[in-house]
């Protein structure tokens, strides 16, 4: 049995979810483009959440063998790519948002992104169409 096959043979759509995009850090990167706008490996590696190098390569890999996101050839830099979310990818806004909505509700610690929060409070399908408009 293939470990993919192995991974995935409960049929639950929760583990099916979970390991195609649930770890930290797959997370967090496409947090980084949905949200914040990175797009390059360079852009990750900024994260104040502090990704190590080989673990970043590994999601990047990861999310482009899942089809969350793309890879193509950075044009104003040949030596580098740029990463961007893919149809499937942005299919994942609703449960970021969710995420985002679901941590200012019950986080007490300050929060970041409070405008993002209310954004979303006050019009959560009108930000979805922002986030999908600005990254076709």
């Amino acid at each position: 049995m293939r470990n993919d096959d192995k991974k995935r043979q409960s049929g639950c759509p929760v583990a099916f979810g979970l390991d195609t995009f649930g770890d930290r850090w797959s997370f967090v990167i496409i947090r980084e483009i949905m949200l914040r706008g990175k797009k390059t490996y360079n852009e990750f590696l900024e994260m104040e959440e502090g990704i190590a190098t080989n673990i970043l390569a590994d999601r990047l890999k990861h999310l482009q063998v899942e089809g969350i996101i793309a890879k193509a050839p950075n044009p104003d830099n040949r030596r580098s790519y740029i990463y961007s979310l893919t149809g499937k990818g942005l299919d994942l806004a609703p449960i970021v948002l969710e995420i985002v909505f679901w941590s200012g509700k019950y986080d007490d610690r300050p929060f970041a992104v409070r405008t993002v929060f209310n954004k979303i409070k006050k019009d959560r399908s009108g930000f979805e169409a922002q986030i999908r408009d600005s990254h076709i």
